[in-house]
């Protein structure tokens, strides 16, 4: 229990007190538990390492937070032999009770940099640990005034409570037992914290209309001791501070708290810059009525969400869609944000990659002018778009941004705060949902102890699960399929791509014209015949209306992992789907005739560049009749595109339109396996869109498109070509 003496009187004249309620458990004996974790082993590193993308060493790449420069440093400044464990931290206060109540908690996790980002990223691994609860109360013991600050007075307290046994363990080291059975001196080491914005401006003492850059000027005031406490608050206020005389963290040692904010993915660019201020200026450039008809007219992908009524959340978003509507600058704007964005989720960086993310916020601000022109902004004076200044530092010191994003303390909230107080009855909870969570890591921490004997992973979902998409209704294959897909690719052939299809066919022995009718593959037997001529030219049966062919619905493609972008296989789907009408029971479902990358030439499994493809669009998949022989290879119809043009000059996005030969669309049919990968096209929509575009098929209606470069990591990589 925390005492705290308020500003607020009795009846009696006396100071009124609070008593609160601090939860805790020794840091040093977490990291002990973690680092020494067999279960961590291949996923461990106790040394700070330099890798390299080529045998020469010549090409250095950042990814975990050994290769990176922070450990480094560090290592120079500890007694030889000694290992650090670099702390990373994450506290955020988070609502207990739903619909009613205004009960929180306020929860503060640790894991340590020695484990792979991957490893610590699966909240299933438990890698990640919660070391306790801080107070969460209301402080009526003080007046509204002085409530703020004491609030944060009371963190600061509570928080070097908390982690005051770091303290000594960072000076003089702890002998540890390791995943690898070896014992080393380990100086757990304040590195990291993960925060979103408002945490960090508490954590770093600064008002939040302040950069937390005071970082010297905060420094000297806690640290001089010639200042008392209440001395000198004129001086906290001229610099933004809030009056805290001893932060948590000033007697940690070796640790700078303003470099160790991490960047934040999820509230700084994804909530921040992107929804929160740039979706908000281009509204506001074209209007909201003509925004909402440009997302209605975006064609369909397989996990992508379409706005059929206009927009309400975002999560990918191009350059492509203003294009014609606004000014070419404000074209440059959003493509520099966004280029930002993605090169900020990259998994592995490089010294180009940090080049390429330093020159998109370079292109920003060399163009944000034209925002105060249109009378949209009188000043950037925006802390999330000042903490993007921060990003190719903190990847450099710290690693990839992935591994300290806020998703994971959010997620965390989940097994530690809501699903402990659920279990409570409401009252006095903080001690039950300590108990219930005692319980819960006993069963938990058994388990891991038998998988370990039995030397199985220990429980929780694979991280493989997390790279397939749910597939639609009307898809020919299920999840298990999909599992499977995953699961076929053997260390054998790990580095090529697999194409899955449905064990069946989902429209058995269907007609030529029924693919003429419903797939729209008017040209379905002369593209057969050349395909013929050019693969089986010992053939001598004429493909006719006769002949009858099975139909599948979708292709799976599986690609192996992609550098820079994920570490396993990805599953995708390629859909040709003809339309379902409606019946008396279920609604009609649209026709879905992906858009996919087709090779045409050769080329690695890796869609490292764009060159040797080809977009097309894919309208039927079928095997060939028995009676042409025994061909093992699928195929498929598709209808092809030109190649890709020049970029635009605004977007630089990559522009196609239709292929036609005499007048009609160019098709071709090809094997399966030629398919790369679905990609996503953009119709050039010009100043204002066409009605054509948003009452039908995009695909249909539209003649020039754009390529989605933003559709993920992986084809924006290959788009930019910095692989």
């Amino acid at each position: 229990m925390v005492t705290v003496r308020g500003n607020r009187e009795d009846e009696n004249g006396e100071l009124l007190e609070e008593e609160v309620e601090l939860w805790s458990r020794d840091p040093v004996e977490c990291v002990k538990e973690l680092i020494g974790n067999p279960s961590f082993k291949a996923d461990m590193a106790y040394n700070p390492a330099r890798a390299f993308s080529d045998p020469a060493g010549e090409h250095r790449v950042i990814d975990e937070m050994w290769t990176a420069d922070w450990w480094a440093e560090k290592q120079k400044a500890l007694p030889d032999g000694a290992t650090i464990a670099p702390i990373i931290l994450a506290s955020d206060k988070t609502s207990l009770s739903q619909f009613r109540g205004d009960k929180t908690s306020w929860p503060v996790y640790m894991s340590i940099g020695n484990i792979a980002k991957a490893k610590r990223r699966q909240a299933s691994a438990r890698v990640t640990v919660l070391i306790g609860y801080l107070p969460a109360g209301k402080l009526d013991c003080f007046t509204p005034d002085a409530r703020s600050l004491a609030g944060h007075r009371l963190f600061h307290h509570c928080m070097g409570l908390l982690l005051h046994p770091l303290i000594a363990a960072g000076n003089n080291g702890v002998d540890m037992v390791c995943a690898d059975s070896w014992i080393r001196r380990v100086y757990p080491i304040l590195a990291a914290y993960i925060a979103d914005f408002p945490e960090q401006c508490l954590v770093s003492c600064c008002k939040e209309n302040r950069s937390k850059e005071r970082g010297e000027v905060l420094d000297s005031v806690m640290r001089d001791p010639e200042r008392k406490n209440g001395q000198h608050p004129p001086e906290f206020e001229e610099n933004g501070l809030h009056a805290i005389y001893k932060p948590f963290w000033a007697d940690m040692p070796h640790s700078d708290i303003f470099l160790a904010f991490t960047p934040d993915l999820l509230h700084q660019i994804h909530k921040g810059v992107f929804k929160d201020h740039l979706v908000k200026w281009c509204v506001e450039i074209i209007g909201e009525e003509e925004m909402d008809a440009r997302f209605k007219a975006i064609p369909d992908y397989p996990g992508l969400r379409h706005f059929k009524k206009g927009i309400s959340t975002v999560k990918q978003w191009t350059g492509s869609l203003l294009a014609g509507a606004v000014p070419s600058r404000v074209l440059v704007v959003a493509r520099s944000i966004l280029d930002f964005s993605y090169y900020a989720q990259l998994q592995i960086h490089t010294a180009e990659s940090l080049e390429a993310l330093q020159a998109a916020l370079a292109g920003f601000h060399a163009n944000k002018d034209v925002l105060k022109e249109l009378a949209i902004r009188d000043h950037f004076n925006i802390p999330k778009l000042h903490q993007l200044t921060h990003y190719a530092r903190s990847i450099s010191l710290f690693g990839a941004a992935d591994g300290f994003n806020t998703e994971l303390p959010e997620r965390l909230h989940i097994d530690f705060a809501k699903e402990a107080y659920r279990a409570s009855n409401k009252r006095d909870y903080e001690q039950q949902m300590v108990l219930w969570l005692q319980r819960q890591e006993a069963v938990f921490s058994r388990g891991r102890y038998l998988d370990w004997l039995l030397q199985e992973p220990a429980g929780g979902m694979d991280s493989r699960s997390h790279s397939i998409s749910d597939s639609d209704s009307e898809s020919d294959s299920t999840s298990e399929e999909s599992e499977a897909a995953i699961t076929r690719a053997t260390p054998a052939n790990k580095f090529a791509a697999t194409h899955i299809l449905a064990k069946t066919p989902s429209h058995p022995h269907q007609s030529v014209q029924n693919l003429v009718h419903a797939h729209g593959a008017t040209d379905f037997l002369p593209a057969l015949q050349s395909f013929l001529d050019t693969n089986l030219p010992d053939n001598t049966l004429i493909p006719g209306d006769h002949d009858r062919f099975d139909i599948y619905c979708q292709v799976v493609v599986v690609t192996p992992p992609a550098f820079q972008v994920s570490e396993v296989p990805m599953c995708r789907w390629v859909r040709a789907t003809p339309e379902k009408l409606a019946s008396e029971r279920k609604p009609g479902i649209p026709a879905r005739f992906d858009m996919a990358l087709i090779s045409v030439g050769p080329r690695t499994s890796h869609l490292r560049t764009l060159d040797g493809l080809r977009v097309g669009q894919v309208r039927a998949i079928f095997t060939l009749p028995r009676q042409f022989g025994e061909y093992p290879r699928a195929l498929a119809y598709v209808e092809l595109f030109t190649p890709f043009r020049a970029r635009d000059p605004s977007s630089r996005m990559r522009q196609v339109s239709r292929s036609t030969r005499q007048l009609r669309r160019n098709a071709a049919v090809i094997h399966v396996d030629d398919i790369v990968r679905p990609c996503h096209l953009i119709p050039k929509m010009g100043e204002s869109v066409a009605p054509r575009l948003i009452g039908g098929n995009a695909y249909e209606a539209a003649n020039d498109f754009y390529l989605n470069d933003f559709i993920d990591v992986e084809m924006f990589c290959a788009s930019v070509t910095i692989i």
